[in-house]
C-alpha cells in the first residue's frame, strides 16, 4: 500500500482556543516535522508526552540537531556523536522513522567530508531509523557518486524541494519533501496548479511512502488545501469571496499604507485570492496592472484596478 503523508514544520503557530496546539493539529493532519529540535534538543520526558497527546497512527518525523549538522559538519566529532546518540533517542520515543539532516551552505561534499560522514552514520546503530539527507544548494544532478553511494550504501532518503522542481537523485522506496516555494526564502503560496504538479509528481516516482512537509508562509492553509484535494479532487478557495473582494480580503490581512505599486508587488504579490471559485492567481497578476503612484488605502487599489479589468 501507498502511503502519503501531508503535514508542515511544526505546531507552535496552530491555535485553535481550548485546545493544546499539537492535539488540534493532529486532528487536521496525519504528520508533523518537529523543526524545533534543530535549535533545542527536547528532554526525552517531553518528546513522551508528545507522543501521548498525538492519535496512535500519527507520523513525526525529527530534524537533527544543529550541531551535527551545521557546527561539525556531519564530520564524526565527539559531540556530534553523542547528540546524534541523544536525537536517535528522542525519534525513538516519537516513533519517528525518519531522521532529517540538512547541510549548511558551507558544506561541501569533498571526498575528505563524504568520508567523514561516513564515519559519523557507521558509528552509529540506527536500527530501523531512515536518515533524509538534504543537500542544500547542490542539484541532484550535481551530488558526487561518492555521496551517492554512501547515502544508498546507508539506505538514506534524498530530500528535496519538489516544489521548485527538484526530484532526488535516484529512486528510493520514500520520497520526503520540504516545501519552500519559489519566492524568497518562505515567502510563498502556490496555485492550484502547483500543488497538482507536485502531487502527480511524488506519486510517479515509484515511491511507497510520501512525506510532503510544508514550510510556506502559510504552511497550514497549503497543506490543507493539498489534503482537500487528494479527498475530493477539487481545491478550496482561499477566501469567502471572489474577484476584486477577494484580493480586498488577501490584502486587508496586513498591507501597509501609503505604498507604491512595487512595495506593494513585492510585500502582498506572493498571496493567492480567488479570481472564480474554481480559480486561484498570484495578487501580482492584478497589482502590476496598476498605475505607478502611491496608494493610501485598500480601497484606492481597487477602485484603480476596477477601472483597468472593467
Amino acid at each position: 500500500m501507498i502511503e502519503y503523508l501531508i503535514g508542515t514544520g511544526g505546531w507552535a503557530y496552530f491555535h485553535i482556543p481550548g485546545l493544546n496546539s499539537l492535539a488540534a493539529y493532529s486532528r487536521a493532519f496525519n504528520f508533523v516535522e518537529v523543526n524545533s529540535t534543530f535549535y533545542q534538543m527536547p528532554q526525552l520526558e517531553q518528546a513522551e508526552r508528545w507522543r501521548r497527546i498525538v492519535p496512535p497512527d500519527f507520523q513525526f518525523s525529527v530534524r537533527a540537531y544543529r550541531s551535527i549538522t551545521h557546527k561539525y559538519e556531519l564530520q564524526p566529532d565527539q559531540e556530534a556523536l553523542e547528540d546524534l546518540a541523544k536525537t536517535k533517542q528522542i525519534c525513538g520515543a516519537l516513533g519517528a522513522d525518519i531522521l532529517h539532516l540538512q547541510t549548511p551552505p558551507s558544506f561541501k561534499p569533498s571526498p575528505s567530508s563524504i568520508s567523514g560522514f561516513r564515519n559519523l552514520i557507521s558509528s552509529t546503530d540506527l536500527g530501523k531509523l531512515r536518515i533524509a539527507l538534504e543537500v542544500r544548494g547542490v542539484p541532484s544532478s550535481k551530488l558526487p557518486t561518492e555521496l551517492i553511494n554512501t547515502m544508498q550504501d546507508f539506505n538514506m532518503v534524498h530530500c528535496v524541494d519538489v516544489s521548485k522542481g527538484e526530484m532526488p537523485a535516484y529512486e528510493s522506496d520514500v520520497l520526503y519533501s520540504r516545501l519552500f516555494g519559489k519566492g524568497e526564502h518562505n515567502k510563498y503560496q502556490p496555485t492550484d496548479g502547483e500543488l497538482a504538479e507536485m502531487d502527480s509528481k511524488i506519486l510517479n516516482s515509484g515511491s511507497q511512502k510520501m512525506v510532503m512537509s510544508f514550510h510556506f508562509v502559510r504552511m497550514y492553509k497549503d497543506a490543507a488545501r493539498l489534503k482537500i484535494y487528494k479527498q475530493t479532487g477539487k481545491f478550496p478557495q482561499i477566501t469567502g469571496s471572489t474577484g476584486l473582494e477577494s484580493l480586498e480580503e488577501s490584502l486587508s490581512e496586513d498591507a501597509k499604507f501609503p505604498t507604491t505599486k512595487q512595495e506593494l508587488i513585492n510585500s502582498q504579490g506572493w498571496k493567492l485570492f480567488d479570481v472564480d471559485k474554481n480559480e486561484r492567481v498570484h495578487a501580482s497578476n492584478f497589482l502590476q496592472k496598476l498605475p505607478e503612484k502611491t496608494y493610501k488605502n485598500i480601497g484606492e487599489i481597487v477602485d484603480n484596478l476596477q477601472a483597468i479589468t472593467g
